[in-house]
């Protein structure tokens, strides 16, 4: 029988501001006039959740609709929507938040600060299978360096350029600090128990790490896995294509997990995974695709570049099987062209300033997401 695509779902974290590139946060406003839209504690972002949904071809309007919506009230206002994840040229000293009485928005100013005031995407894959689903776990946390790398977007904080290409995952506060390589189901539900007695963890939702398991009750019932550490993809065929590599990924990974789940293949321990996901990470943070990363099978160098290309080879024919090969093609591009970062980066190296590329992009993602979808071409 042919395999089904999984459910997929996004959570989508948005800056809003002038077209000039300075945040101006109406968390507040917004969410009393648009209710699809949730209040993160700093007003200068908001969130949406997209339907799960199986079928690429209704995906990327499930994303620009509710942006298309907030545009129209932001215009009005000489607002728009900034591309980008960290306060860019905003003021990092200064936490602006958005419900003052919240007690818990208490705790992350005291806690972290503006480290926290940063957007992304999250990505959600449904697999109700508990085994299937921490193998998958444990595939993605090893290889999510790969995902960040693709969706870099994030170079600049306070109107200078930090060196790295994600100074979001650099500065966003991991919690707990040490996330360990789970087992299966019980060890992630006793794990998180102890983590709530200490307190290290706060409530169930406070597990910030680059995946996580996900459901209706966590830790006790849970039945998708969460990629947490891409950056804001503003090009949506460019975001379906990393979520159709995840999903092949993971497909591949329930077709053959005597070769893809780590813990049954790695030369590596639980532990040593563990240490290794981590630095990989924080090592395409800092260089993204020119980085080199170390591949969890055996511990060897690998360049960024070609572990994403190899990938790709891998699942090409599952790809084709499933019909959404055509899906992947942005990310050869970003191969060959080189992430959102980068490209800032090579604009802001040949002298402009970091308010001349935000606006440039502004307007990029302006003009994108106004394009008329396939159905209101259709229909005239």
């Amino acid at each position: 029988m042919k395999q089904r695509l999984l459910l997929k779902g996004f959570e989508v974290e948005l800056f809003t501001g002038r077209v000039t590139g300075e945040h101006v946060g109406v968390a507040s406003a917004v969410t009393k006039d648009l209710p699809e839209f949730v209040k993160e504690p700093d007003h200068r972002n908001l969130e949406y959740i997209t339907e799960p949904e199986p079928h690429y071809g209704l995906l990327k309007e499930s994303l620009l609709i509710p942006r298309r919506s907030l545009r129209k009230w932001l215009m009005p206002r000489g607002l728009t929507l900034l591309p980008c994840s960290t306060l860019s040229l905003g003021n990092s000293k200064q936490f602006e938040r958005s419900d003052p009485l919240n007690p818990y928005h208490d705790l992350i100013e005291a806690t972290y600060g503006t480290r926290v005031v940063t957007t992304s995407i999250h990505i959600n894959l449904g697999i109700e299978d508990l085994s299937l689903l921490f193998s998958a776990l444990r595939l993605v946390r090893c290889e999510a360096a790969l995902f960040l790398a693709l969706s870099a977007s994030s170079p600049f904080l306070d109107g200078q350029s930090t060196g790295a290409h994600s100074q979001r995952w650099l500065q966003f506060p991991l919690t707990p600090e040490k996330v360990p390589i789970f087992l299966n189901h019980a060890h992630y539900v006793s794990w998180v128990e102890e983590q709530l007695s200490s307190g290290t963890m706060r409530n169930e939702r406070h597990l910030w790490t680059a995946v996580r398991p996900n459901g209706p009750s966590r830790p006790y019932e849970v039945n998708r896995l969460e990629l947490r550490i891409c950056d804001l993809v503003t090009n949506c065929d460019l975001l379906l294509a990393i979520t159709a590599l995840l999903e092949l990924r993971v497909l591949s990974l329930f077709n053959n997990p005597s070769k893809l789940d780590p813990l049954k293949i790695s030369a590596l321990n639980p532990i040593e995974l563990e240490g290794l996901s981590d630095r990989n990470d924080r090592d395409a943070a800092r260089s993204s695709l020119d980085s080199t990363l170390h591949h969890w099978i055996d511990g060897r160098s690998i360049r960024c570049r070609d572990w994403i290309s190899q990938l790709l080879e891998e699942v090409n024919p599952l790809a084709i099987e499933m019909g959404i090969s055509e899906k992947l093609s942005p990310i050869n591009t970003i191969l060959d062209k080189g992430n959102q970062a980068m490209k800032w980066l090579q604009e802001y190296s040949e002298g402009s300033s970091v308010q001349a590329v935000l606006q440039k992009s502004i307007a990029e993602m302006d003009a994108e997401e106004n394009l008329p979808s396939k159905a209101e071409a259709i229909l005239g």
